[in-house]
């Protein structure tokens, strides 16, 4: 249906008159005419009964008038759709997986209120395309550049009924004999099963894991004990975290993009928002 035909029938149903309604479309008279009467062919009904005075509105104008008015503004709302869609900044951001979900959640949001033309992509920590990784300080390559979000510091780990949750804190000689959980790829296990070695404990490793996640889904199906970042344990009703009494052993994630591209308008504003953290 022509969009004109249904603009010169909504200005004929308000004006009432042939002669005003062609004024305020920009046409001749008859031109408004002949478009109401092919409107009238189209629909095959009788939108106007003409005569001296102007128009008189029939039953079918009656019901055509706020459908019109609705598909004109449907119309007139597609170009601004579109619009907005290309000024939009689309930013792909991979994230390590093993991260706090909440301090994740609120840094994406502080980023959209800050800048709303984010459209923002969430990818696996290690895919290709990204312009942007929340990450481990350690995966920083020389041309980054990395703005700490946040730390987390690691706890022992144990479920509630376990001996060791009802402490206040741990010692490595409270460690001694009890089954643990190890991250392979975790430096602060290592530094925890040196500890126990370099005091003259023994350790029982009864499982691995590639990831922290998995750890904790073994420590809460009582197979041992294990350390984990904070952010992991978030949510977890059957851990209870405990600190040990030793150097801190923690964490660093914070947002990382390579430096050539830094001052690109969608990483710019994320990268605004990472200093203020």
């Amino acid at each position: 249906m022509d969009l004109r035909r249904l603009r010169a029938f909504v200005a004929v149903f308000e004006t009432g008159n042939m002669t005003v309604a062609a004024e305020r479309c920009f046409v001749t008279q008859p031109s408004l005419s002949s478009a109401i009467k092919q409107l009238e062919e189209e629909l095959g009904t009788t939108l106007f009964l003409r005569h001296k005075r102007g128009v008189d509105l029939t039953d079918s104008a009656h019901q055509l008038y706020p459908l019109a008015r609705q598909v004109l503004a449907q119309a007139e709302q597609l170009p601004v759709l579109f619009q907005a869609r290309q000024t939009r900044l689309k930013l792909g951001i991979a994230n390590f997986h093993d991260i706090s979900p909440r301090r994740l959640a609120e840094f994406l949001r502080r980023a959209q209120t800050a800048e709303p033309r984010l459209e923002l992509s969430l990818l696996d920590h290690d895919a290709s395309g990204w312009d942007a990784r929340i990450t481990l300080d350690v995966f920083k390559r020389p041309q980054d550049l990395f703005l700490p979000l946040w730390e987390e510091d690691y706890r022992l780990c144990v479920p509630l009924e376990h001996p060791l949750a009802a402490k206040s804190e741990v010692s490595i000689a409270d460690l001694n004999d009890y089954p643990f959980i190890e991250c392979a790829a975790c430096e602060a296990h290592q530094q925890t099963l040196s500890l126990l070695a370099s005091a003259g404990f023994s350790v029982d490793l009864v499982a691995k894991a590639t990831h922290k996640t998995q750890v904790r889904h073994l420590v809460e199906a009582g197979i041992g004990i294990s350390f984990l970042p904070s952010g992991v344990l978030e949510g977890s009703a059957v851990l209870k975290a405990v600190p040990l009494a030793a150097p801190r052993m923690f964490r660093r994630i914070g947002l990382c993009v390579e430096a050539d591209r830094a001052d690109s308008e969608g990483l710019a504003a994320l990268l605004a928002v990472a200093r203020q953290a």
